[in-house]
């Protein structure tokens, strides 16, 4: 949220108008996220087939319209939020991931890395998803023993901060300067922020994080695309304002809410809005939603 409050206020600012706010989101945020995303659209990919596979013979057809459903609604998407994620996720998902089932598991780790490798070296954006789609499958598929999760998370963060530190040093020097550095940077952050949280989800904080957590999660496309007319109607506030706090605030506010909403939503419903259009759709019969009492 906060990240995408910030996108739409950047394409209305000069680059003389940068401040502390602008250097800390581009560093610590700006693509730290979507690639925890990707990964996770990878691994929910295994869940789903497995799902489909014990309910029809043709999990393939269901997955097809799924991916279908997502792709409208990212069309939809991209004319109020350009850049948005849903319609390449489902593009790559058909492309990618579909035909990647039919792969030996050391064959989808090879081409994941492969992919992602080269992502990295032409400089990141969206040709990162496909790589990392292939290694959320893997790991689904083939999930690595918990004790790597300690030594993962230290690595990663050690990582992202030197690389960080690299790219603030590089990004303006035309000699030193190479665009794989800053994706480099944003793969290292997002596997330190995912394996921390994982770290985190360990401790006395579980409780507390996940009754904050999971409800967004569990509505993650509805709190997603309702989003984006939130941060559209206040453009010219966060515009005008040059501390940048104000789509920070923002950010904050729209997520206290959306974590109450999600909350007493989901005592009620079984899925989210959206999430209940997008699972009817997918399966061409009206989902039950309405749960039976007032608790799950």
């Amino acid at each position: 949220m906060v990240v995408n409050t910030w996108q739409h206020t950047r394409e209305h600012l000069r680059e003389s108008d940068r401040n502390a706010v602008d250097w800390a989101i581009d560093n610590l945020l700006q693509s730290r996220f979507y690639p925890i995303f990707s990964f996770l659209f990878g691994l929910s990919f295994v869940l789903f087939l497995r799902s489909a596979a014990a309910r029809t013979g043709h999990p393939w057809a269901v997955l097809l319209r799924r991916l279908a459903v997502l792709a409208i609604l990212g069309a939809v998407h991209q004319i109020f939020n350009p850049g948005e994620v849903l319609l390449p996720y489902a593009i790559f998902g058909a492309l990618v991931l579909l035909p990647a089932w039919f792969f030996p598991r050391p064959a989808v780790v090879v081409l994941g890395v492969a992919l992602t490798t080269w992502a990295v070296y032409q400089g990141g954006g969206i040709i990162l998803v496909p790589g990392l789609f292939l290694l959320g499958m893997a790991l689904m598929e083939s999930p690595p023993p918990g004790w790597l999760l300690p030594p993962a998370f230290v690595a990663s963060a050690v990582l992202g901060v030197t690389l960080t530190w690299l790219w603030v040093r590089v990004a303006r020097d035309p000699v030193l300067f190479h665009a794989s550095v800053y994706p480099a940077a944003g793969l290292a952050a997002a596997t330190a922020y995912g394996t921390g949280l994982l770290l985190l989800l360990r401790t006395r904080l579980r409780d507390p994080l996940l009754a904050v957590l999971a409800p967004l999660g569990r509505m993650a496309l509805t709190n997603y695309l309702v989003s984006t007319p939130i941060i559209l109607l206040f453009v010219p506030l966060l515009v005008a304002d040059t501390t940048r706090l104000a789509g920070v605030a923002l950010s904050v506010v729209t997520l206290v809410l959306q974590v109450l909403f999600s909350r007493a939503w989901l005592a009620r419903f079984r899925y989210g809005p959206l999430e209940w259009a997008w699972r009817s759709l997918t399966w061409m019969e009206r989902v039950p939603n309405r749960r039976i009492g007032s608790h799950p």
